[in-house]
């Protein structure tokens, strides 16, 4: 065969195979699709509003959102033993601002058991490390005793008022008078109406004069009253450009901060199973009605 032969074959085989892909490409580019040929429809699975209340309820079970401390085997472990260890404890629901009435046993003297009323100022950490810290004024002196939420020694936890505060965290009140940390041992829970939302107490706090055990003036916290009666103006205008009004935009602070909807909906379903299992044991209901003082006579 000669060259020109084999040149001519190879091309017609060639302009077969384009054209039959040219084909291919032209059918799939018109409007008219097969019946066979269907897109896919991508599901987006959101967490029920029932689940989504978890995270103000049971923030402790949220993993922690920096990277460098998760660890998918040791938070899956540990909620198992937070749950079992609210199938024996009833761990009710508060916040940073509520009373707590707290018993535990004492560990240098076995069958003693301590008693501790104080308000909460703060909340830190996640899974079996969670913590709180009640502070309370005795004898004239303040009182903070920092509690493991899952410390076996714990025996009971009774919320005698159930509110929440202006800000995250009330390490203010050292630096206040002690009658906003003054609480009587043998105070009374106030019970609320069932399905009423929680109530965010307004209170604000006048400080003492400093020194104080920080620069408030920088945190800029919203349940203190008179900070600037207190410091100079130069504090103050330094104060000012230490201030980052931006990060309110900073979307990628914000998702690192966050936990994504796909690993809260795990977390919530077991929380949602061990509830029906274990249900919360709730304090009878009631209304304390004041009587009303009989008028005087002239």
């Amino acid at each position: 065969m000669s060259l020109t032969v084999l040149l001519k074959s190879f091309c017609s085989r060639n302009v077969k195979q384009l054209s039959s892909v040219t084909c291919t490409r032209r059918y799939f580019s018109t409007d008219q699709q097969p019946s066979t040929y269907k897109k896919k429809e991508v599901k987006t699975e959101k967490i029920d509003n029932t689940l989504a209340e978890h995270r103000f309820i049971y923030p402790e079970f949220l993993p922690d959102p920096r990277y460098e401390f998760r660890n998918k085997i040791r938070e899956k472990l540990e909620r198992e033993d937070m749950l079992k260890r609210r199938s024996v404890i009833n761990i009710p629901e508060f916040y940073v601002g509520s009373i707590l009435a707290v018993t535990a046993s004492d560990k240098y003297d076995p069958g003693k058991q301590n008693r501790f009323v104080g308000i909460c100022i703060a909340r830190s950490y996640v899974g079996l490390r969670a913590t709180f810290v009640l502070r309370n004024v005795v004898d004239h002196q303040g009182v903070e005793i920092l509690y493991d939420m899952y410390n076996p020694s714990l025996l009971s936890i009774e919320v005698l008022r159930l509110e929440k505060r202006l800000d995250d965290e009330l390490y203010y009140l050292r630096d206040a008078p002690p009658e906003f940390s003054t609480f009587p041992f043998n105070m009374e829970p106030e019970f609320i109406v069932p399905g009423d939302p929680i109530r965010v107490n307004p209170l604000k706090v006048r400080l003492k004069p400093p020194p104080w055990c920080h620069r408030w003036e920088i945190k800029n916290m919203k349940g203190i009253e008179n900070v600037k009666e207190h410091v100079s103006q130069k504090a103050i205008a330094h104060a000012r450009t230490l201030e980052q009004p931006f990060e309110a935009y900073d979307l990628m602070k914000e998702y690192r901060r966050c936990i994504p909807e796909e690993d809260q909906k795990e977390i919530w379903e077991e929380v949602e199973s061990h509830r029906k299992q274990f249900p919360v044991k709730k304090q009878a209901w009631k209304r304390t009605l004041q009587r009303a003082k009989p008028k005087r006579t002239l």
